[in-house]
C-alpha cells in the first residue's frame, strides 16, 4: 500500500507551474494579486533608490556651490526661478521671497524673514511628497501580503478537505497536491512581504536623512538672510 502510495506521489507534478494550474480560481486570483504586488514593489524599490541617489548627487553638488563663497544673487541668477533639483528649489524658493520682501525703495516690507522660512518650508513639504510618493504602498505590501497568502491558503485547503471527502480517500497521493497548492499562497505572500518591509525602512530611512539635509541647509540659509536683514 504505501508502495503504491509513494509511485502515485511521485507521478504528480509538483513544480510551482504545476501547482498554479491545479489550484482553484480564488486561490489563483490570490497568487496573482500577490505577483503583481511583488513586481509593483520592486518597481518602486528600485525607482526610489535610482531617485535618492540622484537627489544626494544633486545636493552635494549646490552645497558645494552655495558654500563656494559665489554671492547668493549671483548663484540665483545662474539657477533661475524654476530650478529642477530639489535644494535648488528650496534656495530659490527663500530667494523669491527675498526678492519680493523689498520694496521699490530698496526698504524691507515687515515680516519678511517668517515669509523666507514658510516659503522655504512649503518647498520642502513639496519634496517630502515627492520622495515619499509610493512609500506607503510597500509598507501596505509588507503588512497585507502574508494574510492575503493566508487566505488563499485556508481557502486552498479547504478545496482539499473538500477533494478528500468526495474522494474519501486520505493517502499521501490525494492529501499532498491540494495542501502543496494552499501553502504556495503563503510562500508567495512571504516572498511579496519581506523585500517590502525590508525596503520601506531602509528606503524611509534614506528620505528621512535626505529631507534633514534640506532642512539644515534651509536653517543656514535662514541664518544667513537673517544676518543680512539685521544689517
Amino acid at each position: 500500500m504505501e508502495t503504491e502510495t509513494l509511485a502515485m506521489a511521485q507521478e504528480i507534478d509538483f513544480s510551482l507551474i504545476a501547482l498554479f494550474a491545479r489550484a482553484t480560481v480564488t486561490v489563483k486570483v490570490v497568487m496573482i494579486m500577490l505577483i503583481v504586488m511583488s513586481f509593483w514593489s520592486w518597481a518602486t524599490i528600485v525607482q526610489k533608490h535610482i531617485m535618492y541617489r540622484l537627489a544626494r548627487r544633486e545636493a552635494e553638488v549646490f552645497d558645494r556651490a552655495f558654500w563656494s563663497g559665489e554671492p547668493l544673487d549671483e548663484l540665483f541668477e545662474k539657477i533661475g526661478p524654476t530650478p529642477d533639483g530639489s535644494s535648488e528649489k528650496i534656495f530659490a524658493a527663500g530667494m523669491l521671497e527675498w526678492r519680493r520682501s523689498h520694496r521699490q525703495d530698496g526698504a524691507l516690507i515687515a515680516g519678511a524673514q517668517a515669509r523666507i522660512d514658510r516659503a522655504m518650508n512649503v518647498a520642502i513639504s513639496r519634496e517630502s511628497e515627492r520622495l515619499n510618493n509610493g512609500l506607503s504602498f510597500l509598507a501596505t505590501t509588507g503588512a497585507t501580503a502574508p494574510f492575503i497568502g493566508l487566505f488563499g491558503t485556508v481557502w486552498g485547503i479547504k478545496h482539499a478537505f473538500e477533494q478528500i471527502a468526495i474522494s474519501q480517500n486520505t493517502n499521501l497521493a490525494v492529501v499532498a497536491p491540494g495542501i502543496a497548492e494552499a501553502l504556495l499562497a503563503t510562500g508567495i505572500g512571504l516572498v511579496a512581504a519581506i523585500p517590502a518591509v525590508v525596503f520601506y525602512n531602509k528606503l524611509n530611512a534614506d528620505s528621512e536623512r535626505i529631507l534633514g539635509g534640506y532642512e539644515s541647509f534651509a536653517d543656514e540659509f535662514a541664518t544667513i538672510l537673517s544676518r543680512q536683514l539685521d544689517a
